[in-house]
């Protein structure tokens, strides 16, 4: 069962996500990897809050599908656990009968 979150919660972590994601080129050119944490925690929080950008993702996902898979993997998405956790039930070999 989830949890209900407050709309004002929401909100106020889209709006962070957003800021993230808009900050990252900001930091991009400095060294080290700054710049990809910041973008990743942000379509994070976007991802989460936002109807709209899943749907889009989804789509996204869908004409790139390696390219989706890596990036789900890499952000530890929910989704992405559980679609490979059926596939690797799917390829496991049945117990035999004896």
């Amino acid at each position: 069962m989830k949890a209900v979150r407050s709309p004002i919660l929401r909100i106020g972590q889209l709006l962070l996500g957003v800021v993230l994601i808009l900050s990252a080129p900001i930091l991009a050119p400095l060294p080290g990897p700054a710049g990809i944490f910041l973008f990743a925690g942000g379509m994070v929080l976007v991802l989460r809050n936002s109807r709209w950008a899943r749907l889009k993702w989804a789509r996204l996902k869908r004409r790139w599908p390696r390219t989706g898979h890596f990036v789900d993997r890499m952000m530890r998405r929910q989704s992405a656990m559980r679609r490979h956790e059926r596939a690797k039930a799917a390829k496991a070999p049945l117990p035999r009968p004896v």
